[in-house]
């Protein structure tokens, strides 16, 4: 009989010890404008992360993510890179960064950084060679074409922050697209050398000790070369806001050729031994975040927006979403978040906005186990782990141009990027000793990382444990799921790998639950959250059975 190598077998077959650090692994996300300010201006950096690192390896993730800290006029808050390879000065220098990786390491954590691979800042060295010399060596580097017989763009394309993908330049009098603020220029993805560019500044990262890449907004990468109109989405009761909600987005996103590319970014992570990331959006996602992370010679996984702007957390909901994973070998590893920087806190968004707080206390317990029993990769968000809240941003205080911009349909990406609150009782909750660059949730410091310290009741120690519980379970972080019950509010399934056989089982809704029928009432749960177990499934409740 011939032996099945590893990467043959499914998963949950394997040997432990076989798999890579980062299947299964829980990877804490750091805003680092909102972490920590070691310098009081207000804006958070490079030396506050790393003075509270202690803190976040004591929570027990495997990695962290940092969003971006590169040079940027900061139009979108770092997602408009105007140098890729180096750090702007509002968070530090490269010595800051190199602080970090090192204390990080020796932590045990992993980093992991952004690459925005789709478009830069208008400000990048690139783009202005490109506006100003069409015949230089950047002038083919980005998404440049002449107008319409008539004056009009060349595409129908829509950019997601409102108005159309083209703004015209009169000093190269053509049109150039931006599939998100007019300030971020699309790359030409399909040029050669601007995959090269890409690949090296990915390069100087990994010889700098980072340990893998979120590839940001991936699927935007390349577009279609004969610039073909988008077509209309169809009618849907579905609220739109934007003129981006109007197409179907066909041409201007998740083009077949960004396989390749992804290849050879693959090809050069493996060198290093280092992991990657993919975020795909968009109504054909679940497509493309399967095509990206298929076989071994593309992305290790692909972050899921499937409960980032789910209006509901519901059985349902999870069952069809991981229900779209197999453990079949050649099928990609998925990623889980319930919040991060450019969605609704998830307390907030899932739960009535009279809620009292022991009940969201339990709500975020169960959230939390749910969470952490899922099969895939886990993102958790700077202050989830406190259950921090959405915060109210007046207009004045907006700082989010697509808020802003969308006046006031479109929930404000701020709301969750306020800053984290270390001390109950201190000016600012810590973060900072000047007015932060957002105000502070009035409900956060009440919930602050010093006062929930203190009580071992919290939300933070409980994280804590089931983390650690996460960890010591090969079924819950690598094993097969199999639902079992999915009811209106009571959710089932099971968690296998090798001879270790778990059931988790969660009430999702408010009101005190039926146990379902065939698991046994009255064994000892190996853990659990408000209150359920033997034979109990209180309202916003869960727990793992042997």
């Amino acid at each position: 009989m011939t032996e099945q190598k590893p990467s043959s077998l499914p998963i949950s077959q394997r040997d432990p010890a076989s798999l890579p650090w980062w299947l299964g692994a829980v990877i804490y996300q750091i805003y680092p404008r909102s972490f920590a300010d070691s310098n009081g201006d207000g804006i958070g950096d490079l030396p506050g992360i790393t003075a509270h690192l202690d803190y976040v390896a004591s929570l027990g993730v495997d990695a962290i993510w940092l969003s971006p800290f590169f040079t940027s006029p900061m139009r979108d808050f770092g997602y408009d890179v105007s140098d890729y390879c180096d750090v702007d000065p509002i968070f530090g220098t490269q010595a800051d960064f190199d602080a970090l990786v090192a204390k990080a390491h020796a932590l045990g954590l992993r980093i992991i950084v952004d690459q925005v691979y789709a478009h830069t800042s208008d400000q990048h060295p690139w783009f202005v060679s490109s506006r100003n010399d069409p015949d230089g060596p950047h002038g083919d580097w980005y998404l440049w074409h002449d107008p319409k017989p008539e004056g009009s763009p060349p595409s129908n394309w829509q950019s997601v922050f409102g108005g159309p993908a083209w703004t015209w330049d009169g000093r190269r009098r053509q049109y150039y697209c931006h599939n998100f603020l007019k300030e971020q220029p699309q790359l030409a993805g399909h040029n050669p050398a601007v995959q090269q560019a890409l690949l090296d500044a990915a390069r100087f990262w990994l010889e700098r000790g980072v340990d893998g890449f979120r590839l940001d907004a991936l699927n935007f990468l390349m577009q279609d070369k004969g610039l073909r109109d988008n077509p209309p989405q169809p009618p849907s009761d579905q609220p739109r806001t934007r003129p981006f909600d109007y197409q179907r987005r066909l041409h201007n996103q998740g083009h077949r050729d960004i396989p390749k590319f992804i290849e050879r970014i693959s090809a050069l992570v493996a060198d290093y031994g280092a992991f990657t990331v993919a975020e795909i959006g968009g109504e054909d996602s679940l497509r493309e975040m399967k095509l990206y992370t298929k076989g071994e010679t593309r992305l290790n996984t692909s972050y899921g927006f499937d409960f980032l702007y789910a209006p509901a957390l519901t059985p349902a909901a999870i069952a069809a979403a991981i229900g779209q994973w197999s453990d079949r070998p050649g099928t990609g590893w998925p990623s889980w978040a319930f919040e991060n920087h450019d969605a609704p806190r998830a307390i907030s968004r899932w739960l009535p906005q009279e809620t009292d707080e022991a009940t969201r206390i339990c709500f975020a317990a169960m959230k939390m186990l749910l969470l952490l029993c899922l099969r895939g990769n886990i993102f958790l968000y700077q202050g989830e782990e406190l259950g921090l809240t959405q915060v109210e941003i007046a207009f004045e205080d907006l700082q989010d141009p697509e808020a802003i911009a969308n006046w006031p349909l479109t929930l404000s990406r701020d709301g969750a990027r306020t800053p984290m609150p270390w001390q109950g009782k201190a000016m600012y909750g810590g973060f900072s000793s000047f007015k932060p660059w957002l105000p502070l949730g009035p409900d956060h410091a009440a919930i602050a990382v010093d006062v929930q310290e203190k009580d071992f009741g919290s939300l933070l120690h409980l994280t804590r444990a089931l983390l650690a519980f996460r960890k010591a379970h090969p079924a819950i972080r690598w094993g097969t799921s199999r639902f079992r019950h999915v009811g209106e509010s009571v959710l089932l399934f099971e968690r296998r790998f090798g001879e270790e056989r778990l059931q988790c089982l969660f009430n999702m809704g408010p009101e005190d639950a039926v146990w379902p029928k065939g698991v046994p009432a009255l064994v000892e749960p190996l853990v659990s959250v408000g209150g359920a177990g033997q034979g109990k499934l209180p309202g916003y409740s869960g727990c793992v059975l042997a």
